[in-house]
């Protein structure tokens, strides 16, 4: 499966984005979608995922905020955005994986499949 981010960009504080992510070789009806974000200097982290069932779940830092999504028609899935915050500045990174332990979802060493990251730049 090969992995293609976009949607990022910059945009001033209060401002939305929708990053999408784009799957190509394979359907991603049975994985684990997430993102998951690296700020210059820090380490990756996670930002959302959904389960196969459609269950999401989000960092405390953008719960509220956004809204993870899947559309299997377009094989694509899908980070909202809202209200962004100059915190939330880093590149944006999708992931997908099949079969990761569902207790450890939120680390980034689960998912073998990565897309390349976007930028999201938020300016005050």
């Amino acid at each position: 499966v090969q992995l293609q981010a976009s949607g990022g960009g910059t945009v001033q504080v209060g401002g939305s984005l929708r990053l999408s992510c784009a799957a190509s070789g394979g359907t991603l009806s049975g994985y684990y979608k997430a993102w998951f974000r690296q700020a210059p200097g820090k380490e990756r982290e996670f930002v959302a995922v959904i389960t196969k069932s459609g269950v999401a779940d989000y960092a405390e830092s953008v719960r509220g905020r956004s809204t993870i999504s899947k559309d299997n028609a377009k094989n694509t899935f899908y980070l909202q955005m809202n209200n962004l915050k100059p915190e939330d500045t880093a590149v944006y990174y999708c992931a997908v994986d099949r079969t990761l332990i569902l207790s450890s979802k939120r680390s980034p060493d689960q998912y073998d499949y990565w897309g390349e990251g976007t930028q999201v730049t938020v300016s005050s």
